[in-house]
């Protein structure tokens, strides 16, 4: 198909196409994109075009096709997009919370392994440190420091496969 044959075979039902696009995207701009992408692939294809017996019909069902496909993938985008707005304002609330939480497992550890964790973690003292402070022996500090991280690990894993099964709910 030639350049002059597409122009006056194809070219010339853009307008049609046009105000049939606009009725299914509402959007100018949207319609002006799907006529626009349509005639390049009618171009690209123009030696295949001469097969459909009714090019008005094959252009008009292209647009139908074009235009619900956009549509679909405007509303996957904003899903998404809903999906994470809405995983960001939970990750945002959880991280100012997890701190809360973190305070609140080792405030349920056992007396030796909350004043351990604490001096350790949160005060930086050394294990030899410690060790003299609370009259215990190196290795008691260790164990004690092992098992109040093992159980704060354990609680904030709970806690993080509740949200996770709580975002895909």
């Amino acid at each position: 198909m030639t350049q002059e044959t597409f122009k006056n075979t194809v070219f010339i039902l853009k307008d049609e196409m046009y105000r049939f696009a606009k009725r299914f995207v509402m959007s100018s701009d949207e319609a002006e994109d799907v006529v626009q992408d349509l005639m390049m692939k009618f171009w690209q294809k123009r030696e295949e075009l001469g097969q459909f017996g009714n090019l008005k019909s094959y252009a008009l069902k292209s647009v139908r096709n074009e235009c619900l496909n956009r549509l679909k993938h405007h509303d996957v985008k904003l899903g998404f997009a809903d999906l994470q707005l809405h995983r960001s304002e939970l990750y945002s609330m959880d991280i100012n919370n997890l701190k809360e939480y973190i305070i609140g497992f080792i405030n349920q550890l056992p007396e030796k392994q909350k004043m351990v964790i604490h001096l350790k973690d949160v005060e930086e003292y050394e294990v030899s440190e410690i060790s003299e402070m609370l009259e215990m022996e190196e290795n008691a500090v260790r164990v004690n420091l092992m098992r109040a991280r093992q159980k704060v690990k354990e609680q904030i894993s709970q806690l993080m496969s509740y949200e996770q099964r709580s975002i895909s709910e």
